[in-house]
């Protein structure tokens, strides 16, 4: 005898999930798409970029942290979740120095990807244009912290894959910044390479690989040609490169 099929309820559609998957994880089986930047599906989720935000029985979750389970009526696709998620997308615009048309990785960019999708028009918010440096000191990658948007995946993707540990968050509020492990600061003084599982998580153009920016005709770039459910990865999938197992 088959066990009974758990599932939850997103916006009146009933969804199975299985054991150990949070919303987002079941939302994402069944092709549902649920706003977020910081979730990638090989690491361990934290909840910080709030986008996921839903309504479950009632109150506020993160649908990445908040665990699937029977009998959850979860709201994801309301006028006032995606208001909500749309003033975050816009402080993150001006928090940081996005322009998207002089960015390599516009096409690419989850962050542009989400502003469309939570129709952003502008970004209503004043600009902050803070003033950050580049490294340009590796052979290979360029890091342009204007455009970091604090969501760690790098951080987590360097420490927990990689297991070179080369960037970290310092600071706190609106003084926390990327910062990068070595004695000057720079990474040409890490060992970060071409292969690293962080030179690829970056959902922005903030971790750029040199000698590859604008190759890729309009139309034909990652969420020219993909739905934005495709998260993180973005430039191994649109490579068509062999993808990491799942943690």
């Amino acid at each position: 005898m088959q066990p009974e099929e758990q599932t939850i309820t997103l916006d009146g559609q009933k969804i199975p999930f299985q054991p150990g998957q949070t919303i987002m994880d079941a939302a994402l089986a069944a092709k549902i798409y649920i706003p977020h930047l910081c979730y990638h599906p090989e690491f361990k989720p934290h909840g910080s970029c709030r986008l996921c935000t839903v309504m479950v029985n009632g109150r506020y979750e993160s649908a990445c942290t908040m665990p699937a389970a029977a009998g959850q009526e979860i709201l994801n696709n309301t006028k006032e979740l995606n208001e909500n998620r749309r003033a975050l997308t816009q402080m993150l615009f001006v928090e940081g120095n996005h322009i998207c048309p002089g960015c390599p990785k516009t096409g690419n960019c989850q962050l542009q990807a989400v502003a469309y999708y939570v129709g952003m028009l502008s970004s209503h918010y004043q600009h902050f244009y803070p003033y950050r440096d580049l490294d340009p000191s590796h052979p290979d990658y360029v890091i342009d912290f204007n455009r970091c948007i604090l969501c760690e995946l790098c951080v987590r993707a360097s420490r927990d894959v990689d297991k070179k540990n080369i960037f970290a968050i310092s600071g706190r509020g609106i003084k926390a910044h990327l910062i990068i492990n070595s004695p000057s600061g720079k990474l040409e003084d890490t060992d970060f390479a071409v292969g690293d599982k962080a030179a690829f998580v970056c959902p922005v153009g903030a971790i750029l690989r040199k000698r590859t920016r604008y190759t890729t005709p309009i139309g034909e770039r990652l969420y020219d040609q993909q739905s934005i459910r495709i998260v993180g990865d973005s430039q191994q999938l649109h490579a068509g490169a062999t993808k990491y197992g799942r943690k």
